[in-house]
C-alpha cells in the first residue's frame, strides 16, 4: 500500500469523480484509476461503486476513508513539524464560518495570522453549522466558527465566542405585539421565518417548540439573520433572531418576550480535539483562543 493510492483514493472521494479527481492531482486519469484498483487488489475488496453517474463509496470504502486520511494527515504533519523545529511554518490551514458571524471577529484572526505565517495557505469557506461539524471530524476543517444550540458533538472541542439572547421579532402591527408576554405555543399557528437546518439559530427555534410538543412551520428560509429581521419588519411573518439586531430596527420592528422558553444562541470556535493537527492549524487554533476568550452571557 503506497501514499500515493490513498490520496488518489481520497481525491476521487472527495470529487466523486475520477476526471475531476485526476485534474486536481494534475496527473493522467487512467493513472488515477490503475492506482485505485491495485489499492482494491491489496485490500481484497472494492473501496468505489462506479456503477452510477457520481462515484460513491462502498461500505469497505466508508471503513478505510478515515484511516486514509489519517494517514496522509500523519505524513503531512511530520513533514510541517519539521519545518517548524526549524523555524518555518509552511502548509495549508481550513477555517469554516457561519453566514451571521458579526463581520468584526474574522479579519483580524485571518490578517494577524498571515503576518507572522506568510508561508502558511489559508482557505476559508461559508456553511452551515451542521455541514462544518462533519467537516472538521473529517478533517476537511482545522476550525470553525459555527452555531451551537445544545452541547458540543463528540470529538469537538469548543470555546464560546459569542452568548446571546434570542428574540421573537415581528413588525409593530402584529397581534402578537399585545400578546407580549406570551408562550411559545403562539407559533403553532403562524407561518414562521428561519434560517436553513443545520444552522444554530434554526436549532433553537425547533428546540423550544419540540419541548412545548409542537414543529413550527417554517414558511421563508434565508441564509441571513439580517435578511429575516427586514422581512419581519416588512409584515411578513415572524422570526427569531439576535437580540442584538432589534436595535438596529427600532421603530420597524419590535420584540415578543416568550415565557418558559431558553432562547439562547452561541457562536463558538470548534475544533478537533484528538487525532493529528499540523503545527500550522495548532498555531492558528491558539491564536483564536487567545484573540476571542469566552463571551459572557448577555
Amino acid at each position: 500500500m503506497e501514499l500515493r493510492q490513498l490520496r488518489y483514493f481520497v481525491a476521487v472521494v472527495e470529487e466523486a469523480n475520477f476526471t475531476r479527481a485526476a485534474e486536481r492531482l494534475h496527473v493522467a486519469q487512467p493513472g488515477v484509476s490503475a492506482q485505485i484498483r491495485q489499492l482494491e487488489r491489496e485490500l481484497g475488496q472494492e473501496l468505489l461503486d462506479r456503477t452510477g453517474r457520481a462515484v460513491r463509496l462502498t461500505e469497505a470504502g466508508r471503513a478505510v476513508l478515515p484511516y486514509a486520511r489519517a494517514a496522509l494527515a500523519a505524513v503531512e504533519g511530520a513533514r510541517l513539524a519539521v519545518d517548524e523545529l526549524t523555524g518555518l511554518m509552511r502548509g495549508r490551514v481550513a477555517v469554516g464560518v457561519v453566514t451571521s458571524l458579526p463581520h468584526r471577529l474574522l479579519p483580524d484572526l485571518l490578517a494577524g495570522f498571515h503576518v507572522e505565517h506568510p508561508a502558511v495557505e489559508i482557505h476559508l469557506s461559508e456553511a452551515n453549522s451542521d455541514r462544518m461539524v462533519r467537516d472538521l471530524l473529517d478533517g476537511r476543517l482545522d476550525l470553525a466558527f459555527l452555531g451551537l444550540a445544545g452541547d458540543p458533538p463528540p470529538g469537538l472541542a469548543v470555546q464560546v465566542v459569542i452568548d446571546e439572547e434570542m428574540a421573537l421579532v415581528v413588525a409593530p402591527d402584529d397581534p402578537l405585539v399585545g400578546a407580549d408576554p406570551a408562550p411559545i405555543t403562539v407559533l403553532r399557528d403562524r407561518a414562521v421565518m428561519s434560517l436553513p437546518h443545520g444552522t444554530g439559530l434554526r436549532a433553537v427555534l425547533e428546540n423550544a417548540c419540540a419541548a412545548a410538543g409542537f414543529a413550527p412551520r417554517v414558511t421563508f428560509e434565508v441564509a441571513d439573520p439580517g435578511m429575516l429581521a427586514e422581512l419581519a419588519a416588512r409584515g411578513l411573518g415572524v422570526t427569531l433572531v439576535p437580540r442584538s439586531l432589534v436595535d438596529h430596527y427600532a421603530g420597524r420592528l419590535r420584540a415578543v418576550e416568550i415565557d418558559g422558553a431558553d432562547l439562547r444562541g452561541r457562536i463558538v470556535l470548534a475544533w478537533r480535539a484528538e487525532g493529528p493537527v499540523s503545527p500550522a492549524a495548532r498555531a492558528l487554533i491558539e491564536r483564536a483562543r487567545a484573540l476571542f476568550p469566552p463571551g459572557p452571557a448577555s
